[in-house]
């Protein structure tokens, strides 16, 4: 059986540091140019935030597909062992992990550009 759990960790990424980019001074012009390029800034938030959803959307689907694997493990069906069971379980809490960390520091830079002066 094969056990083919995609990992976010790309978009996660390229979401934290579009976020750190955002907390910078000035960085907020530069979230669109992380992810697109020049002249579409219109755009950016539209695909910054179709870039999170689909990195939830994986997150998501990890954790599924683990739950999945521990049903059938805990039922004894052929071809799920613990091993690969083990694997998915902690796929999935590596995927929801990196996502609660991305979360955390979008709020972190919304209340840092928040407190600016202007």
């Amino acid at each position: 059986m094969d056990m083919n759990v995609e990992f976010p960790g790309s978009a996660l990424k390229a979401a934290a540091d579009a976020a750190a980019a955002a907390a910078r001074p000035g960085g907020v012009g530069s979230i669109g140019a992380a992810f697109m390029p020049a002249g579409t800034e219109k755009t950016a938030s539209a695909s910054f935030g179709s870039l999170l959803m689909d990195a939830l959307r994986s997150v998501n689907d990890a954790q599924t597909v683990a739950d999945r694997q521990q049903r059938a493990f805990e039922v004894g069906e052929a071809g799920a062992t613990l091993e690969s069971t083990m694997l998915a379980m902690q796929k999935a809490q590596i995927g929801f992990q990196s996502a609660v960390t991305v979360r955390n520091r979008l709020v972190q830079a919304y209340s840092d550009i928040m407190g600016m002066q202007v």
